[in-house]
């Protein structure tokens, strides 16, 4: 495997460029970090070298020092990372990010280093979070793998382990341990005792993290294709505790009677079948962040509603109310933009609508409000619902499942006849006014809504019987 790391310099030319311009200045240069553990991993796959995607390198050379190398080669540079010893560059195309070897020192109160130049390759490595992210090929003509800390060995063993002690990693930045989640779902890697063990007992560490930070990671976890595993060593250390305590709440104590699933299991199954119809829909947006929140999120508000019933019965009445409330809540509180917090919770409190449907009651007014309530979400609600299905007693799955198209079908026959996707009154404002004789005010916004429910409750009306319907209402409020 050391031959095939060597092999990664050879596959890109702007690495090869960089090599020969670097050494001509007297200057170290070395391919780093997730750039080599992710070509790795690609050539692992497919048998062969293959070029790293993003580019990241450091050197022994300052700041100044590497923008004068660039001079001339590269097409533009840029400075944002230059207080940190990183210069940005686009060269024939390729985006590169080359880092002066770091010596830092944390304080421990923030995870904000106190940035130093360092002169050794080994101490920047050794100062890097993962063994797996401390490997270095240089770009100078003996093409020296430098791996002092078995990074190669874990990434083959799919080990995660830190360079030095754990404990230390992530006192000195406790996103690290956020980190160590993500590379479970994004690499397949399993954490070893040790980093667990540190985990667990520095997870309150991550109070000292921005939300924004915080978020950031956990939505990157969420995005893998399989990121159950990661969430489960996320709630097991106690990093949901500080970060989603929601989540690790849906732990709850089973009666012995075991008169409800087991939340917290089901909802990380719920995020498995979501996932998997997601993937399988060519027309939907994949990774699907809404869709995953709203999935592994969907039943939080249970903890706070169950009450147990008689006869050894529980309930979780108005969960999905009370959900809705807490998704608005824990996802404001980490930064989410206000249109994902918004959809999250509307879908949180829309998922159980449609078991309502089961007795076959439902009129054509209740399909439109379903339809019309979900909005530009009933896609993914369709999902959501879908994936609520847990249960083993396939001739129950199969039913509810029969169920739901149903629903799907009667929409579609709806929609054929009627424009469900932008349900409005038959009038519009200036009619109305002009119609009751009023001005611009709050008795036009009343009407408005008096013909949108009636819209909903009986369909296209026929601008005579709508006008008539308008006036019988406007006369009953005297």
């Amino acid at each position: 495997m050391q031959q095939t790391v060597r092999d990664l310099v050879e596959v890109s030319p702007v690495l090869v460029e960089l090599g020969r311009r670097f050494s001509a200045a007297g200057h170290q240069v070395h391919l780093v970090g997730g750039s080599v553990r992710d070509a790795l991993l690609a050539a692992g796959s497919t048998g062969a070298p293959v070029a790293p995607g993003d580019l990241d390198l450091t050197t022994d050379a300052r700041p100044e020092q590497t923008l004068q190398v660039l001079r001339g080669f590269a097409s533009s540079t840029w400075n944002t990372g230059i207080a940190f010893g990183t210069v940005g560059a686009e060269v024939r195309g390729e985006r590169v990010e080359i880092t002066t070897f770091r010596a830092d020192r944390y304080d421990r109160e923030s995870r904000n280093p106190e940035v130093a130049w360092g002169t050794s390759l080994v101490d920047d490595l050794a100062r890097r979070d993962f063994t797996v992210n401390a490997m270095a090929v240089s770009l100078g003509p003996d093409r020296t793998v430098t791996d002092p800390f078995g990074g190669l060995g874990d990434l083959l063993a799919r080990r995660l382990r830190t360079p030095g002690t754990a404990v230390e990693s992530f006192a000195d930045d406790p996103l690290r341990m956020l980190r160590a989640v993500r590379f479970v779902a994004q690499l397949g890697l399993t954490p070893d005792e040790e980093v667990v063990a540190a985990m667990t007992s520095l997870a309150p560490e991550l109070g000292r993290i921005t939300a924004e930070r915080v978020q950031h990671e956990f939505s990157r976890t969420l995005l893998n294709p399989q990121p159950r595993a990661a969430l489960e060593l996320f709630v097991d250390t106690g990093l949901a505790d500080v970060v989603l305590p929601e989540l690790s709440a849906l732990r709850m104590e089973i009666d012995e009677h075991h008169q409800h699933k087991d939340v917290y299991t089901h909802s990380l199954t719920v995020l498995d079948q979501a996932i998997a119809l997601e993937l399988a829909d060519p027309e939907a947006p994949s990774p699907d962040l809404v869709l995953r929140l709203a999935a592994l999120l969907h039943d939080i508000g249970k903890p706070a509603t169950r009450r147990h019933e008689a006869r050894g019965r529980v309930s979780f009445h108005h969960h999905e109310v009370v959900g809705a409330k807490l998704v608005r809540k824990r996802l404001t509180a980490l930064k989410y933009p206000k249109d994902v917090v918004e959809a999250v919770s509307r879908l949180t409190f829309l998922h159980l609508r449609f078991h309502g449907y089961g007795d076959g009651q439902w009129t054509d007014s209740a399909v439109r409000r379903y339809v019309t309530d979900a909005g530009d979400l009933l896609p993914r609600l369709h999902k959501l619902v879908r994936s609520d299905s847990t249960t083993r007693n396939k001739k129950r799955a199969a039913a509810l499942s029969a169920t739901y198209d149903s629903l799907v079908e009667r929409i579609a026959e709806l929609a054929a006849a009627e424009d469900l996707g932008r349900i409005r009154p038959d009038l519009d404002g200036n009619r109305i006014m002009e119609l009751l004789g009023i001005e611009p005010g709050p008795d036009v916004g009343q009407a408005w809504r008096f013909l949108k429910e009636l819209r909903l409750e009986r369909g296209p009306l026929e601008p005579d019987e709508a006008e008539a319907e308008l006036l019988s209402w406007w006369r009953s409020r005297g």
